[in-house]
């Protein structure tokens, strides 16, 4: 089974060869007889350069069982090399390789081919591939992909960046990127992931920003610099932030940042699909890249020349002590047979450090729900799943036991609250428990009080209905007042980890 696509790609972008297209193809798509929607990405190839992916999918996902695709290369033979799935059965004949695959649940790409230039490719060449696809009962569904010829840079990257402070202080982040090649680059993007926070004190006019309900830490910063071989640049003095002066302590956190050519930022941000505008754009002065100093410009320069040699793995170490202690909350609610009534549990913060997801010393919360025998969740927030489910569904009623979690940190006194309604079915007290667990990167940890980890839910029997604690903070996958104040350092799973962190997101704040 050949690698899984995005990491395949990402990976050849961080090879010694990064690409700068002259102008990128736009893949059309015909429209299927029973609406089935096909994508496959573009791709931009040099001689010497890395291999490419390209991957045929549907959009949404789904399942075509056993099914047969054909694929014509005749438009780019000349200047491209294209190699046949590895998958099922493929023969080839000229210039179309047809390929009949059954479905194996483990790869959401329909068919994955290996693109490379031929030696000698002229610069500027475009053609495309083109894909056909039947299945039983589909009739043929059809796509076009663009392969373009560019012309090759070398963009480096330093492979480790070390950072500490204590909480309080400022940090700066001096990223920096290197030429090695031969031939200018044109213009760079450079790109920041990880979890909650990584987003300096500093909305920058040219960087994209995600959506916060998506990942707040997740930017890109275009750049419209020409760098000349040999040449080594960084970020802007600018660039960093201030360690909140509640950050949990001590703690390590983990982030990755990786430069692009403009043209293979573009081909990252389409794998899975047309690209959607990244995010809003900053107000604040444009981030700007300087000439780096001696030392720097040296260890850049002598950067590995391995497979991901455009990538940056920033570890930041916060010294100190200071931690916090999250109490649980539960709930008492009344009402008749057969009445709904509304329940709100969750914890609370007391202090002084902030508790939720946050590096990999921080103390992460779940917040274990088990109702009481009697009644049944008709209505569940959407950040709780039955924990008991193979594929988890949040917000779906009726189980017995929930799990719930909240993205980002809250501060000392703040609340996180999630909302439930229940359904009494039979009369009588009954009784239920919110327990917390808390946790580290590293297993279970304790808070500064375990004793209050755990709370009863009540549920009793009156002819009114009874709520949650005043002043909660009700959430629906986000908690009300995380989102404000963004503006710390870099919280981060790193590159290696960040796909299996994505559930247990951190927010670093100033």
């Amino acid at each position: 089974m050949h690698p899984h696509p995005a990491r395949r790609w990402l990976a050849g972008l961080a090879v010694a060869g990064a690409l700068v297209a002259t102008s990128a193809g736009t893949a059309v798509a015909a429209a299927p007889a029973d609406e089935v929607a096909l994508y496959a990405n573009d791709v931009t190839v040099a001689p010497g350069g890395p291999q490419k992916w390209v991957s045929l999918r549907a959009l949404p996902d789904r399942a075509f069982g056993t099914y047969t695709v054909r694929v014509d290369r005749s438009a780019v033979a000349a200047f491209a090399e294209v190699a046949e799935d590895d998958r099922g059965s493929c023969t080839t004949a000229g210039d179309v390789i047809t390929c009949s695959i059954t479905d194996d649940g483990e790869d959401s790409s329909l068919v994955s081919l290996a693109v490379k230039a031929r030696a000698g490719a002229e610069q500027g060449r475009q053609g495309t591939l083109a894909f056909t696809v039947t299945a039983p009962g589909l009739g043929p569904a059809t796509y076009e992909s663009t392969v373009s010829t560019g012309e090759g840079v070398d963009l480096v990257a330093e492979r480790q960046l070390s950072l500490d402070g204590r909480p309080g202080s400022r940090v700066d982040v001096p990223l920096a990127v290197t030429n090695r090649g031969t031939t200018t680059a044109r213009g760079a993007v450079l790109y920041l992931s990880g979890s909650y926070g990584f987003t300096p004190g500093k909305r920058y006019r040219n960087c994209e920003y995600a959506d916060p309900a998506l990942d707040d830490s997740s930017f890109a910063c275009t750049f419209d610099d020409e760098l000349a071989p040999g040449a080594t640049v960084r970020v802007d003095p600018t660039f960093g932030g201030t360690i909140p002066a509640d950050a949990w302590a001590p703690n390590l956190h983990y982030s990755f940042a990786v430069w692009f050519t403009p043209a293979d930022w573009a081909e990252f941000r389409a794998q899975y699909g047309p690209a959607e505008p990244f995010g809003r754009k900053g107000a604040d002065p444009a981030l700007e890249l300087v000439p780096a100093g001696g030392a720097q410009a040296r260890a850049a320069g002598q950067t590995d020349t391995g497979p991901v040699d455009n990538e940056t793995r920033v570890t930041l170490t916060v010294a100190g002590d200071q931690r916090g202690d999250a109490a649980a909350q539960g709930a008492t609610v009344t009402g008749a047979v057969g009445v709904t009534v509304p329940m709100t549990v969750g914890y609370r913060n007391n202090g002084p450090a902030r508790v939720g997801p946050n590096g990999q010393r921080g103390l992460n919360v779940a917040t274990i729900v088990t109702l009481p025998d009697g009644v049944t969740a008709v209505t569940v927030s959407k950040s709780c799943v039955d924990p008991d489910e193979d594929e988890w569904q949040p917000g779906k009623p009726g189980a017995r036991v929930y799990e719930c979690s909240a993205r980002g940190t809250i501060p000392e006194g703040e609340r996180v609250t999630f909302e439930f309604a229940l359904r009494i079915d039979r009369a009588g007290s009954r009784t239920g428990t919110v327990k917390l667990h808390t946790f580290d990167g590293d297993g279970p940890v304790k808070d500064l009080d375990p004793s209050n980890d755990t709370a009863k839910i009540t549920v009793g029997q009156a002819g009114g209905t009874g709520g949650g604690d005043d002043g909660s903070l009700p959430i629906t996958g986000v908690p009300t007042g995380l989102i404000a104040g963004l503006g710390g350092l870099l919280v981060a799973a790193g590159a290696g980890g960040y796909l299996l962190a994505r559930r247990r997101r951190t927010r670093f704040v100033s």
